[in-house]
């Protein structure tokens, strides 16, 4: 089990709880009058626990969330060309900042001084699959769901396990990024959303480039080097689909672009159906609720196809 950070006070006037995140000890008054949230690891969990927002990086979020759908929201706009200034009208005392936004933490501070800024976006530096547990065991004890926190760990955790069990490390695997058609390369660690996965669960790499960075479209390579790697296992992630307006012209899905690529169709993995691909709201949806329903599925691959195996063992 997952230890359970903060401290709760109690006064005539307020409480308050104390938690530990991203810049050290942050106290924050609870319950939070108006919410701000700009992290994309955190929209999920929050709108799952009915949690109401005053502002946010509505820009930012998968039409799968249903802040998207409410207007009384102020969209502070994308990290690109933010509204930081809209903060001000809400009189935020919560602001939970992070990812593409972490950049802004300062420029908050100063137009919102009363508000605490809480970040728990993962860190580097810092497993990932370890990050992901505090960041929602930390918003638990903001909003009172340690409960609920605690049931999305031990989710996580059960979909962890499943995937270790069922993998073998004799089975080679490549992680993939299909952005504005193209076929790129998501590297081992260092890779957006997948190169954690070979950290987590210790996948043996069909193909190892120095200097493979976090590239959000993934590291360019030629699809000769990713076949000639003959990954036995493929992941997918399709950075469109999360991005791309619904019906837009110039959008394709990563499936069709992989499928149209004769350099890959004689690869081991598209042979044999070891192909999977990420949720399709995962580059804009970096919940640990992704995260526990890609490995559950990447499970359920990994245990169908390794079924025939042992029938004929």
């Amino acid at each position: 089990m997952f230890e359970r950070p903060g401290h709760r006070a109690t006064d005539d006037t307020a409480t308050t709880v104390t938690v530990e995140d991203n810049f050290g000890t942050q106290t924050v008054t609870v319950p939070p009058k108006s919410v701000v949230a700009t992290d994309n690891s955190t929209f999920e969990t929050l709108d799952t626990w009915g949690v109401p927002l005053t502002a946010g990086a509505v820009t930012l979020m998968p039409n799968t969330i249903s802040y998207t759908e409410d207007e009384s929201i102020i969209d502070l706009g994308s990290h690109r060309e933010p509204n930081l200034e809209a903060v001000v009208a809400v009189e935020p005392d919560l602001i939970i900042n992070g990812g593409r936004y972490g950049q802004y933490r300062e420029q908050f501070q100063d137009l919102a001084p009363d508000a605490t800024i809480v970040e728990v976006a993962p860190r580097d530096e810092e497993p990932f699959d370890s990050e992901l547990r505090r960041g929602v065991t930390v918003l638990g004890e903001i909003f009172s769901k340690q409960d609920e926190a605690q049931t999305l760990v031990d989710a996580f955790d059960e979909s962890i396990a499943r995937v270790e069990a069922a993998y073998s490390p004799d089975q080679s695997v490549m992680g993939i990024i299909v952005s504005g058609g193209e076929i790129n390369y998501a590297a081992p660690s260092t890779g957006r959303t997948i190169g954690p996965m070979f950290d987590i669960f210790g996948f043996t790499p069909a193909l190892e480039v120095a200097e493979g960075t976090d590239n959000h479209q993934g590291d360019d390579i030629s699809v000769e080097a990713i076949a000639a790697s003959n990954p036995g296992l493929i992941i997918v992630m399709d950075r469109d689909a999360a991005t791309s307006s619904s019906g837009e012209a110039d959008y394709v899905p990563a499936a069709s672009v992989i499928e149209g690529s004769p350099a890959l169709q004689n690869v081991t993995a598209i042979q044999e159906g070891n192909i999977i691909y990420l949720p399709a709201d995962t580059y804009t949806n970096e919940s640990i609720q992704t995260y526990t329903e890609f490995f559950n599925s990447l499970a359920d691959l990994l245990e169908q196809n390794a079924a025939p195996s042992a029938a004929n063992n």
